[in-house]
Order: structure tokens, then C-alpha cells, then sequence
């Protein structure tokens, strides 16, 4: 393939999306993986280093309120996100560092003085993937028998950003005088209450950390239903999305950016980073075989349960080599609309048996699996990124740390001579990363 896009100085982001033992269900049981490791700080130092040596954007740690999943047959469980962030900007200079933290179980004076505070240990680096939580056992962890209804939850979340965005810029960014002469250390008019009374959340502020070096940290959403796709549109400066094919890709960023301009927003504002999981072998068949060798290792108990929760219905029991059974429709789900649609119309569409889908979501949970060498690798991100269904890409390797390293080692150095990424970090902060501009304090005093 050859490069249009260079010409005009465009080019594509990557996240490293970070999983214990990689994203495979069946990763940590294979050799490469170390599992055991998945609670030790080195292991992680190593994996985000590994993605600065590839001057990759960002890592990205989801994170969810409730032990995923069964845990008899996966690497399930961990640190919680901002904590171990926190521990890994020490150790790193550049890349970005993105955390998932839930807007239903949470309160936004916590979360945004998390944020600023990731934002000034690293120096401009945090970033919020900004969820609503889709599962009723998060719930039952706070309080609740069942979920919050879909749309509440993201009426709940456009008004926490709000409240966490009148904290962000409580403080003014020279609010801070240091005048040692005079005793001031800060200027209180340019530090004050934000004094929000709203229908779920009521904060006086200010917020007790000074105004970041970012201002906000980096706002990312990854829910591609059409309550997720509003506030993506409102919202959000980068959305992690899954698509199998390229024409999904394609429409969804048409649909997704179209959305912009009633916002105010223009379509370079918002980033569209769909998942791919990279399954690379030095020949094509050597990838294929890695992929087969994953999919003999599954468990397909465990695969059951996960494809049960993305479509409401337990499955268990069915038989393996049968088809889906009858479905719920998209309306009546209230976790995650997106991810139930894509496994629905994956499984249907393909005509796939349940243990058929079973392998096919193994590597990605509905995101994109792609076996190829690092050439045909480099070119199917190539094709999206110019054909217009991606402005980068959320990098998910199938098993960790060997899945990275293959990645930034083998992949980024193709995509660099075909001058699609970058060769050297050109800023410090993650909006630089991203072409982003620093939000203006929409609180301070004009003059």
C-alpha cells in the first residue's frame, strides 16, 4: 500500500489497551503470557515502557466495580487503575495514561480531584474514559438490587462531567501567586465555588487541587448505542468503538461525526478509535496457527458465560454446535446496546454455531481479530485510517507482554516508514499527543 494521508500531515494515533495476561480469553494459559505477574508493579512498568519505547499515544487500563466474568478459568481481577497510573507515570516521560471510572458509582468532586491529581503527577498526561457501568453485579456492589435504567445513566453522566468540568476550573491557572513578601499564596478571586445544585448532584466546591496542566484531563467514551453516541458527540474527545468490518468503521465515523456540528464542535475535535486485536506471526500461516492455538486453549464454559452477559439470555446448557437462540431486541437491554447488537448481528449474520462465536469473540469481546503478518497488519490499519473509518486505532494485543512487543517492534516501524505515525514525541502533554487544544477555564473572570 501506499500513503495519501502523509502528504497533508495526518496522521494516526494508538492507544495500547491493557489487559492482565492480553486480551484473549485463553491468554494467560499460554506460554508467552505471565498471569502470575498481573498484581506485580514491575510487570506493568515494563508493559508502559514498552509502549513509550513505540512512542505509542497513550495506554488505556479499563476497569470495572465487580469482579468480570469467571474467575476459575480467566486472569481476572486487579489493581484499580488510577493507583497503578499513578505509580507508572513515575517510570515513564511521554505516553499517555487513560483510566476507565464510572460516572453511576461514583460522585464527581472524588473523581475530578483524581484526575487533576494523575494530571499533575504526570505532567499533563491523564485521561477519563468516561463510563455509565453496564452490569447489574457493579450495581449490587453499591447499594442497588438492579441497574440504573439506560438513559438515567447517561443523564446521571452528562450532568457528573458537568460538575467535574466546573471543578476543573474552579481555580484559575494563575490563581496561584506565591508572593512570599505579602503572605499570599493565592489569589481568591480567581478561586471559587462553583456552586452547582442540579437534579443528581449538588457541589459547592472549589475543588482542593489547583488547575492541572491540562486543564481537564483527555475525555474518552467508549458506548456506541445512540445514548452513547450523543454524548460522544457533546462530550468526548476520543471514542474506543468496535466494528468488524470496514464499511461499519465507515459508518459509524460518518454517523458519529455528522454529530459534531450540533454541538458546535468540528470533526477534528473528536477522535474515533476502533479496537483491533493484532494476532502477528512472521508468515501469515504462523498468525493463523497462533490464533488456532489461542482458540484450542479456550474455555468454553467461560466463553459461554461472557457471551451470555452480552445477550441477556443465559445460554447455558444450548447446545454448543446449535445456532443462537431467539434474542431480546436492543430496546430491552440495559447494559451495554452496542455490544449486544454487534454479537446479535455477528452471530446471525455468519450463521455461526454458539461455540463458533464463542472463538470468534476469544481475542476482542466483539472488537475486531485480525491474524496477519506485521506488513498485512500495517496495511489493514492503513485501509481504515484512509479509507475513513478510523483517526487511529485502540491497539489490544491477544496475549501480554510478547503481544505488545511484537506490535511496537515489528508493526509501529512499518507504519513509521510509510510516514502514517510519528518517529519522535513532538509534545509532552496527551492533548499535544492527540492534536487536542487545552480547554479554556470557562469560569475564569474575562477582563
Amino acid at each position: 500500500m501506499t500513503s495519501a494521508d502523509h502528504r497533508n500531515g495526518r496522521q494516526l494515533h494508538l492507544n495500547a489497551f491493557l489487559m492482565n495476561a492480553g486480551h484473549h480469553d485463553a491468554a494467560w494459559r499460554h506460554p508467552r503470557s505471565r498471569p502470575q505477574d498481573a498484581t506485580e508493579l514491575r510487570y506493568w512498568q515494563d508493559l508502559v515502557r514498552t509502549a513509550e519505547r513505540g512512542r505509542l499515544d497513550s495506554v488505556f487500563l479499563a476497569d470495572g466495580l465487580a469482579l468480570w466474568g469467571k474467575v476459575r478459568h480467566n486472569a481476572l481481577g486487579g489493581f484499580e487503575p488510577l493507583t497503578l497510573l499513578s505509580a507508572l507515570a513515575a517510570v515513564t516521560e511521554h505516553v499517555g495514561l487513560i483510566a476507565t471510572v464510572s460516572t453511576t458509582f461514583n460522585e464527581p468532586f472524588h473523581t475530578a480531584r483524581k484526575f487533576a491529581s494523575l494530571d499533575h503527577i504526570s505532567g499533563g498526561r491523564a485521561g477519563w474514559n468516561i463510563v455509565t457501568s453496564g452490569s447489574v453485579d457493579e450495581a449490587r456492589n453499591f447499594n442497588r438490587d438492579e441497574h440504573l435504567e439506560h438513559r438515567a445513566r447517561y443523564e446521571r453522566a452528562a450532568e457528573f462531567l458537568e460538575v467535574a468540568t466546573k471543578l476543573w476550573d474552579s481555580w484559575e491557572d494563575d490563581a496561584r501567586i506565591l508572593d512570599r513578601e505579602a503572605g499570599v499564596y493565592a489569589d481568591t478571586d480567581k478561586v471559587r465555588p462553583i456552586e452547582h445544585r442540579g437534579e443528581h448532584f449538588q457541589v459547592r466546591g472549589p475543588l482542593n487541587v489547583p488547575r492541572s496542566p491540562q486543564g481537564y484531563p483527555l475525555l474518552v467514551q467508549a458506548g456506541s448505542s445512540e445514548d452513547g453516541k450523543e454524548f460522544a458527540a457533546r462530550h468526548a474527545e476520543a471514542v474506543f468503538t468496535a466494528q468488524q468490518t470496514l464499511a461499519d468503521g465507515q459508518a459509524f465515523y460518518r454517523d458519529l461525526k455528522s454529530r459534531l456540528a450540533a454541538y458546535g464542535r468540528s470533526a477534528d475535535e473528536l477522535l474515533v478509535l476502533p479496537g483491533i486485536c493484532p494476532v502477528i506471526g512472521g508468515t501469515e500461516a504462523e498468525a493463523q496457527a497462533l490464533l488456532q492455538e489461542l482458540t484450542d486453549l479456550q474455555v468454553v464454559e467461560y466463553g459461554l458465560a461472557q457471551l451470555s452477559g452480552m445477550l441477556g439470555v443465559d445460554l447455558t446448557g444450548l447446545p454448543l454446535d446449535g445456532p443462537l437462540p431467539d434474542l431480546p431486541e436492543e430496546r430491552d437491554i440495559n447494559g451495554n446496546k452496542s455490544r449486544f447488537t454487534l454479537v446479535a448481528e455477528l452471530g446471525r449474520g455468519e450463521g455461526l454455531t454458539l461455540r463458533q462465536l464463542v472463538a470468534r469473540l476469544g481475542g476482542g469481546r466483539g472488537h475486531r481479530v485480525y491474524a496477519g503478518t506485521p506488513e498485512q497488519i500495517a496495511d489493514q490499519l492503513q485501509e481504515w485510517f484512509e479509507q475513513g473509518a478510523a483517526d487511529g486505532f485502540n491497539i489490544m494485543p491477544p496475549i501480554l507482554p510478547g503481544g505488545l512487543e511484537d506490535f511496537v517492534d515489528q508493526v509501529v516501524p512499518i507504519l513509521q516508514r510509510r510516514g502514517l505515525f510519528r518517529t519522535e514525541y513532538t509534545g509532552r502533554t496527551l492533548r499535544e499527543h492527540y492534536g487536542l487544544p487545552r480547554p479554556a477555564n470557562r469560569l475564569a473572570v474575562t477582563t
